[in-house]
Formats: C-alpha cells, sequence, structure tokens
C-alpha cells in the first residue's frame, strides 16, 4: 500500500521560504510522475510542480521562478521549495504519485495520480 506524508508546512511571512517534503512508501512503480498540487477552500486543485523517473522537473509557468522540485535517488522523499512566499501562496499543499505512461510526460491532471498525501498547511502573512 502506497503512503504519501507531507511535511513542512506552516506560517512564514512574506517573502520568506519553506520547503515541504513528502515521504513516500510502498510505491514501487519505476516510471512515474510525483507532484506537488495546492487547493483553497472553494477553488479547484492546481498542480504546481512534477518530477518524473528521470529527474525532469515541471512547473506551473506562473510559479516556475519560485520553485524548486527534487527527488531522492531512492524516491523515498520528494521535496519542493518555495521562495519569495506571498499571501496568495497560502494553501494546502498536497502530495501526488502516478504512474506515467511510456513515452509521456508529468503533467497536472489529478487523474493522472492514483495516490496522494493528506496535505500540510502553508499560511503566508503579510
Amino acid at each position: 500500500q502506497v503512503h504519501l506524508v507531507e511535511s513542512g508546512g506552516g506560517s512564514v511571512q512574506s517573502g520568506g521560504s519553506l520547503t515541504l517534503s513528502c515521504s513516500v512508501s510502498g510505491f514501487t512503480e519505476n516510471r512515474y510522475c510525483m507532484a506537488w498540487f495546492r487547493q483553497v477552500p472553494g477553488k479547484e486543485r492546481e498542480g504546481i510542480a512534477a518530477i518524473e523517473d528521470h529527474g525532469n522537473p515541471y512547473y506551473m509557468t506562473s510559479l516556475r521562478q519560485r520553485l524548486t522540485i527534487t527527488q531522492d535517488s531512492y524516491k523515498k522523499t520528494v521535496r519542493l521549495q518555495i521562495t519569495s512566499l506571498k499571501p496568495e501562496d497560502t494553501a494546502m499543499y498536497f502530495c501526488a504519485a502516478g504512474r506515467r505512461a511510456l513515452y509521456t510526460t508529468c503533467d497536472f491532471n489529478t487523474k493522472s495520480y492514483a495516490d496522494w498525501g493528506q496535505g500540510t498547511q502553508v499560511t503566508v502573512s503579510s
């Protein structure tokens, strides 16, 4: 059984940085995408960063300059660094894992990810 556990969220002032971590267990796919989504109440969950098994990263265009997604070589931990935080970054952040089909890249469709963590809250104050 796959378990994803996020950590690293919290309260931070505008302009600060955070690194979110996703601890992964039970995930055995060799061709995969790991992604970070975020959601605020009343809005759809949006994908902001993803990384595939080869290590290629993908970012939401508008956030590209402020995000860095990494994974360890044993796909046990996926991290997301967010810099220059803004109040509009306040959201619940979720880690997700999905199998990647051959000759495809990662996307930000929630249906592409079968396994999800419970989320970690990030609150940015001005």
